[in-house]
């Protein structure tokens, strides 16, 4: 696995009989995503996917605080990019996995705040189990930027249309007991009990026919050579609307205000 700049694994894997736990391991930079934990998670995916013995996979934050904040805004600022060079993992997607479409059952284990691309890492998963203090959101519009790891068109397929265009348009986060009442959540316990009962619905899935599993995945999604055929054109709307965004003088305004401590000044340009 790569590793941090504190010589720790940037995700750490662990087995639990036919259950792999992928774990983001930057809790003193809130999971925030550099490339070396995108590397790190797409890898563990990939080996998922290869390894018979696996018949689930859960992924979850390290620490009691978040479970990810989205691109780590310190990397970026220094120039850095998050995203890796070699041509596959970045088809990866963002975090190794918003694009990553493999056949075995992914279950979100949200152990806190889930804002930005952490809600865009739950939306990836086919299951979610919060702990009862995790929040989720889509602060992208708060900073003069969009949702483009697959939040601005996912949440829309994901819950009421109403519901996820106010997400999406206000910013606004939601609480752990609004995202199980909306279906966002499968469900919500304790922080203490949140990995047992991420396991619990793990093997529950894990004591059916792999085979069948993982076919009822690919159909229910549409997933074929580990694409979603029908996301193709979404993806490549987000990505050119984002180069669009990217560019205007609200994308630079954002980031610099939340530095700044200070509300933005837009110029709708």
């Amino acid at each position: 696995m790569s590793e941090t700049s504190s010589d720790q694994p940037a995700a750490l894997v662990e087995r639990r009989g036919h259950v792999m736990i992928v774990t983001l391991n930057r809790p003193k930079a809130r999971n925030a995503v550099n490339r070396a934990l995108w590397v790190d998670v797409g890898k563990a995916l990939a080996e998922a996917e290869r390894d018979l013995e696996v018949r689930v996979v859960i992924i979850t934050g390290a620490g009691d605080q978040s479970f990810c904040a989205g691109a780590d805004l310190k990397a970026l600022s220094r120039g850095e990019t998050i995203a890796p060079e070699d041509a596959e993992q970045q088809a990866w997607g963002f975090a190794g996995i918003v694009s990553h479409a493999i056949s075995k059952p992914l279950i979100a284990a949200v152990n806190g705040t889930a804002l930005g691309g952490g809600t865009e890492i739950a939306l990836a998963c086919d299951l979610a189990v919060a702990a009862d203090s995790a929040s989720f959101g889509l602060p992208e519009v708060k900073r003069g930027i969009v949702a483009g790891a697959g939040g601005a068109f996912r949440i829309v397929q994901q819950l009421p249309k109403k519901i996820a265009m106010e997400m999406l348009l206000t910013g606004d986060p939601i609480d752990a007991a609004r995202a199980l009442e909306l279906g966002l959540v499968n469900a919500v316990v304790p922080r203490s009990e949140l990995i047992d009962a991420a396991l619990a619905l793990a093997e529950r899935i894990a004591v059916n026919a792999p085979v069948s599993v993982q076919a009822s995945k690919r159909i229910a999604l549409g997933i074929a050579n580990g694409k979603i055929a029908a996301d193709e054109p979404l993806w490549a709307r987000s990505h050119s609307e984002g180069k669009v965004v990217m560019r205007s003088e609200d994308a630079k305004e954002g980031p610099r205000a939340f530095a700044e401590k200070r509300k933005p000044v837009w110029k709708g340009r």
